[in-house]
């Protein structure tokens, strides 16, 4: 029986090298990759787009800036897909979608994106931080991976943005049966019996889904803006009498009222339920849950700043940069970038659809341009562009989205839920570990980042980078391409496109090509695997462009 398994085995790995050798050659799979809608055709969405470029047009014309030259297809494919699923495109992938025929590759991309789980999955846990933070919580009454599988189940559906978020702040239940009051649940203060801790949630309720930062207000009057003591804490009101119990969370009616202590005179007050803002908008039914009408105020179609926040949000997942910084802190007031009122008023327009948002985004000119200077800018200019939205902004890659994109392009196939379990189980360790050690950037992700010695050691000498590049027929794209390629022409540029989503240059192809062609047989692997680390090891790897 022993020739019969091997010859089995040898069946399976020439099956397999079948596929792998597909994948490396130009043209890729059939285009049956993933069936979904059409592309959005409404005039209303056209007319969106052509008054958020004419804006920046405007700009750029009145200050005499002139932009960056359009980026290349392949570049934007790769943006989409770090700022949609937190990694790299595939070489499958890369071939498909130069396989495709289409007047607008980047739109298809992007659905196509949207459709899958990758995309809920990851955007999920990108919101989760800014809903509820890193930390584990409270022990017990507190579900971080039950409420990150939920909000990835509402993208996934596309479910409306302004009912996502009424339930996030109004929902009443246990954290497990409903895991959208984990919202609630993670303020709980630890080793206490008083409940939530108000401050804390009205503060998240601000900055999450109103991107107003009214913290300090809690002690003080806001020094440089509208927000008073008494704004903060006729918000906290709204959790007064919000507990966890035994049957989940719920608004205790016998519970006293919200009480809280003046800094300056430390005189105790109690406080009703109130908005520092579009009063008119707070229903005024008084018996009503406070938590339900806080809800409805907070995500109503005409409250702006709710549209507001949300855009900032998105634009800064996918430019890894917001449109106006901090994320959480847009003026109430004060002059904006016209861009945001455009996409926020059609947001609200359109049912809160968090898909036509970021296919309005992706679409736009901003978003396509290069993020090279041009070559007559002075530094001057090249400042001016940046600031101006003229070129598109360079960002370092998130300590998640480095170890997604090496596991990725250690792959020759789309790592997605079509792989083996087996296979992802392993990735999530591995991703696991290696963010533990590069450095998390927990809640602010996007401030400055600034790369470290032990992250640059890590690339260079860490397991998963030295797993995912030595010979191994199986699983890694390094022996793949090694192995299967026609050529060592090929071969060279499997291994940019799968590492950065684009070809070489004239002078990468003939440097890497002689290293290959100095090689036999296994030393040839050892070669690519060299290659591989390179690439890898790369700046350009570890940055958004």
């Amino acid at each position: 029986m022993t020739w019969a398994k091997n010859l089995l085995f040898v069946g399976v790995v020439l099956a397999g090298a079948g596929g792998f050798a597909f994948s490396l050659l130009p043209g890729g799979k059939p285009d049956n990759w993933r069936v979904a809608p059409s592309l959005p055709k409404d005039e209303s969405f056209q007319a969106t787009l052509q008054k958020v470029n004419a804006s920046f047009r405007e700009d750029w014309k009145s200050l005499g800036i002139a932009t960056a030259h359009p980026a290349d297809e392949l570049t934007v494919a790769r943006r989409v897909s770090l700022a949609l699923t937190g990694t790299v495109p595939s070489l499958e992938e890369v071939r498909m979608f130069e396989g495709r025929k289409t007047p607008d590759r980047i739109a298809w991309w992007t659905l196509g994106l949207l459709h899958d789980r990758r995309y809920s999955d990851y955007m999920a846990e990108r919101l989760a931080r800014a809903y509820v933070g890193v930390a584990d919580g409270p022990f017990l009454i507190y579900r971080r991976r039950r409420f990150a599988s939920w909000l990835s189940d509402q993208l996934h559906d596309n479910r409306p943005y302004d009912a996502m978020v009424r339930d996030l702040v109004a929902s009443d239940g246990l954290w497990t049966d409903e895991p959208a009051t984990n919202f609630i649940t993670a303020t709980v203060k630890p080793d206490s019996n008083e409940g939530v801790d108000e401050t804390l949630v009205a503060a998240r309720v601000y900055r999450a889904f109103l991107g107003i930062r009214v913290d300090c207000a809690e002690c003080h009057d806001h020094p440089f803006d509208r927000w008073t003591q008494d704004d903060f804490h006729h918000l906290a009101a709204f959790f007064g009498r919000t507990v966890p119990s035994f049957t989940g969370v719920r608004d205790e009616r016998k519970r006293g009222p919200y009480e809280w202590e003046h800094h300056a005179t430390h005189e105790k007050r109690t406080d009703d339920p109130g908005v520092p803002f579009a009063k008119e908008l707070l229903p005024a039914e008084p018996r009503n849950n406070p938590r339900k009408r806080l809800a409805v105020w907070a995500t109503h179609e005409d409250n702006p700043a709710f549209a507001r926040a949300t855009v900032n949000r998105v634009w800064a997942l996918l430019f890894g940069k917001p449109l106006i910084e901090p994320v959480d802190n847009i003026p109430l007031d004060k002059p904006r970038q016209p861009a945001l009122d455009i996409l926020a008023e059609d947001f609200s327009a359109h049912g809160f659809d968090v898909q036509r948002l970021v296919q309005l985004i992706t679409a736009t000119e901003v978003f396509r341009l290069d993020s090279r200077d041009r070559e007559e800018w002075s530094d001057g200019q090249a400042e001016a562009a940046l600031e101006h939205w003229a070129v598109f902004p360079m960002t370092r890659l998130r300590p998640d989205q480095v170890s997604s994109s090496i596991l990725q392009a250690a792959s020759v196939q789309t790592l997605d839920y079509n792989t083996h379990v087996l296979f992802r189980v392993v990735r999530l360790i591995q991703q696991g570990q290696f963010v533990e050690r590069y450095g998390d950037v927990g809640e602010d992700e996007f401030g400055f980042r600034a790369g470290t010695i032990p992250q640059r050691l890590l690339m260079l000498n860490g397991e998963l980078v030295k797993d995912r590049t030595e010979e191994n027929i199986v699983s890694n794209a390094s022996t793949q391409i090694a192995s299967l390629a026609p050529d060592d022409k090929l071969a060279v540029e499997a291994a940019f496109l799968a590492c950065f989503t684009r070809r070489p240059t004239v002078e990468e192809r003939d440097h890497f090509t002689a290293k290959l062609r100095e090689a036999q047989d296994n030393d040839r692997r050892r070669a690519m695997e060299d290659i591989y680390a390179t690439l890898l090891n790369a700046t350009e790897f570890s940055w958004n462009h």
